[in-house]
């Protein structure tokens, strides 16, 4: 009777001490939803983390794309120091939402970040009179990047990089369009000598020609496995440039001479990324390039401008529903050089992961190219609605749960994540 007294009174013991002593946490959990304190800083945590070379499970539609690693005392340190929000979870939570995530009955999954992608953006070294989002975002995110330019890319170097950013650019050899506006401003100026300079030490006569080969080169980064992200006029005067390869569509004051008669007829479609059938605009005087871009045709008030990401099948599609992660679906629109993208003028096989639903306009668009990928982001600060030449860039720490900016980050992260078999 007394052993089973004694018994009864060990189990009890252990059951108390059970109860009021804390589980062992296991796993570091960071919320993407609402409760997230700093949501850009939290992209840049779990870039640092597969760089110490640890693993990190992002959990697919799971509290707004959260990412889940196992504990270490230095990751939470670091989670404190870029005040990011995070829960301490055990072993068995951990593999419960695993579970939850990977079951058959939701539009859930989760991918595995294993290795860190070496990133550039093509930007020119000198000071431009605007600022370039994605720069921005991965500075503030605290993920490091190399900046690279026509020289390195003719020079063979994209091969040491995984992901590539266009920075707000002109592959028509047009310089922007800007002339009418800026050709007397310096930093115009300044622009023509450095593409000049560059175009010349390369052996080609004109600027346009000079993209062009920069833009082939670009193409065959993605071919060969590269991942390509573009905003603003870097995303419809890319495919310009390829589709003009056979013709020159340059005004006398970008190249010193008239562009060819026949040029819109000599445009290439079958070279291009996402557009086909578009109108070129010829007139040097006018801001735009072609009819792709709808800024000076759509009609949508500030107030209105909002856009929709599409949802995506997590388990069967994982590369859209990695680049749509977010803790809104409605994302508030912002302009641009190249704000938006007209739906008639995309190919077919154009995956479009953002839509203002009211008018035929594409904002998120993305696609295969060979053994790579490709994304154009339309507009070009997605927290300053319509940013000026020479405007004050944004401050990201006023923005830290932006929406727009999430997409930016979603594109940085996901060539990280391991290959899954297709299924079938």
């Amino acid at each position: 009777m007394q052993k089973r007294l004694y018994f009864k009174l060990k189990v009890w013991i252990g059951l108390l001490l059970v109860s009021i002593l804390p589980l062992k946490a296991d796993y570091l959990l960071v919320p993407m939803d609402e409760l997230q304190s700093d949501h850009l800083k939290a992209y840049g945590i779990a870039f640092w983390v597969i760089q110490q070379g640890s693993e990190v499970d992002w959990l697919l539609n799971y509290r707004g794309g959260s990412f889940m690693f196992p504990l270490q005392d230095v990751f939470e340190k670091e989670l404190k120091i870029r005040d990011v929000t995070y829960d301490r979870i055990t072993d068995v939570a951990s593999a419960r939402i695993i579970k939850e995530v990977t079951s058959e009955g939701v539009n859930m999954d989760v991918m595995k970040l294993e290795k860190a992608p070496r990133v550039a953006v093509y930007s020119p070294k000198n000071k431009q009179p605007w600022d370039d989002a994605v720069t921005l975002a991965l500075t503030y995110a605290e993920i490091p990047y190399d900046i690279v330019y026509d020289e390195e890319v003719l020079d063979g170097k994209l091969k040491d990089y995984d992901w590539l950013h266009l920075h707000h650019e002109d592959f028509t050899g047009q310089y922007g369009k800007f002339w009418a506006m800026y050709h007397t401003q310096q930093w115009y100026r300044e622009q023509e000598a450095e593409n000049e300079g560059i175009a010349a030490r390369y052996k080609f006569s004109k600027v346009s020609q000079l993209k062009l080969a920069v833009a082939l080169t670009l193409r065959t980064f993605v071919e060969n496995g590269g991942f390509l992200f573009a905003m603003c006029s870097a995303t419809d005067s890319y495919d310009i440039a390829l589709a003009a390869m056979h013709t020159d569509i340059c005004s006398a004051m970008f190249d010193g001479d008239n562009p060819s008669p026949n040029a819109q007829a000599e445009l290439d479609f079958t070279q291009t990324f996402a557009f086909e059938n578009f109108q070129l605009v010829m007139d040097p005087m006018i801001y735009e390039f072609s009819d792709i871009d709808a800024t000076t045709t759509r009609q949508v008030t500030k107030d209105m401008d909002y856009f929709s990401l599409f949802e995506f099948s997590a388990k069967w599609d994982p590369v859209p529903t990695m680049l749509c992660q977010n803790h809104s679906q409605t994302i508030k629109g912002f302009m641009g050089q190249t704000t938006s993208f007209n739906m008639r003028t995309l190919k077919p096989e154009v995956l479009v992961m953002g839509r203002l639903k009211a008018y035929e306009e594409a904002r998120y668009i993305h696609g295969n190219y060979g053994k790579g990928m490709w994304t154009f982001y339309g507009g070009h600060d997605p927290e300053d609605y319509q940013h000026m030449v020479g405007d004050e860039p944004t401050m990201l720490e006023l923005h830290k749960n932006s929406p727009g900016y999430r997409l930016i980050l979603n594109n940085i992260l996901f060539p990280a994540a391991k290959k899954k078999k297709q299924k079938t």
